[in-house]
């Protein structure tokens, strides 16, 4: 028996999930879960709950843009579990994932409503962007969607965009913002500080070689955020841990793969194969190259120094 507190995760339902039983579903891909998608999702939930049914999000996996691309190319900002996990926390009871494959992609927007809405889901309302497309050459619009909804006899909303200083939130702003190291207009866009997560791993240990031991986490080669120093906050299992961290290709040492590398404030155990989460509070300073090791061993002194500041000053 489903419980009513429990979040529901159905992927590629072939008939109607039965703890989502004519739910109002909120439309979209949602990477970022920011303000923008907030809206479209809390709409989703406050209709439901008028409504006396349940409440979910449809989105697609991979992201459509790598599927065409036929490779990993999105800088996301959310994987699928951490999504879903900014989704559950705005109350909606359920997640559905549609595969989004060659079938999927080839679906009219005819099609994908009689295919995928009605058939796999059966759907009271809808909720989406006014920019949602959706079937073959995004031949379908939020219009199209409505009038479908007339026939079909299920109703659709349009959420407006949510705008700041004249310009719409969005997924491409918030990689944007990060790209640059701008990770607070990201979280001012995300509602929250953009986060990571990832398996600890080892390395060449030279920062415990320097007296600064760090645990690094190599983030998916998308991952595009600007290389650089931040002050951190950090998750390992329940525990709360302030920091700093560096992501980038170490020039001074090796000029590898992209890693971040994280020093955790008074903490000093072996972490190695478990996952840590981290907040990304504040950029310090670009990614630079040193002359030498003793000069490298400055720098980090400083921004140890830096970054505890910060994050004293943001409580």
């Amino acid at each position: 028996m489903h419980s009513p507190n429990a979040f529901v995760v159905s992927v590629d339902p072939a008939a109607p999930p039965p703890a989502l039983w004519r739910a109002v579903y909120a439309i979209g891909n949602f990477d970022g879960v920011h303000r923008g998608h907030q809206a479209v999702l809390s709409r989703a939930r406050d209709l439901a709950r008028s409504l006396g049914v349940p409440s979910a999000a449809l989105t697609f996996e991979p992201h459509p843009t790598d599927f065409f691309a036929g490779r990993p190319i999105v800088f996301r900002l959310t994987p699928f579990a951490q999504k879903s996990a900014e989704i559950a926390k705005l109350g909606l009871t359920g997640v559905v994932s549609l595969s989004f494959d060659g079938d999927l992609a080839s679906l009219t927007a005819e099609g994908f409503v009689e295919e995928v809405l009605l058939s796999r889901l059966d759907p009271s309302a809808l909720v989406v962007g006014a920019d949602f497309h959706f079937g073959k050459g995004r031949s379908g619009s939020p219009q199209f969607l409505k009038t479908a909804g007339e026939r079909y006899g299920f109703a659709v909303e349009i959420a407006d965009k949510v705008q700041e200083g004249g310009d719409a939130i969005s997924s491409s702003a918030i990689r944007r913002a990060l790209e640059r190291g701008d990770v607070e207009g990201a979280e001012h866009m995300l509602g929250r500080r953009y986060c990571v997560s990832g398996v600890v791993g080892g390395g060449q240990r030279l920062g415990r070689t320097l007296g600064v031991p760090t645990a690094n986490v190599a983030l998916e080669p998308t991952n595009r955020l600007a290389f650089g120093v931040y002050a951190v906050r950090a998750k390992l299992g329940e525990r709360r841990l302030e920091g700093v961290a560096s992501f980038g290709v170490r020039p001074t040492v090796d000029n590898g793969a992209p890693l971040l590398e994280v020093h955790l404030f008074d903490f000093n155990e072996d972490i190695y194969g478990r996952c840590l989460t981290v907040e990304i509070v504040s950029h310090i300073r670009p990614e630079l190259k040193f002359d030498g090791l003793d000069a490298l061993t400055q720098a980090m002194r400083a921004d140890m120094d830096a970054a505890r500041e910060i994050l004293h000053t943001r409580g």
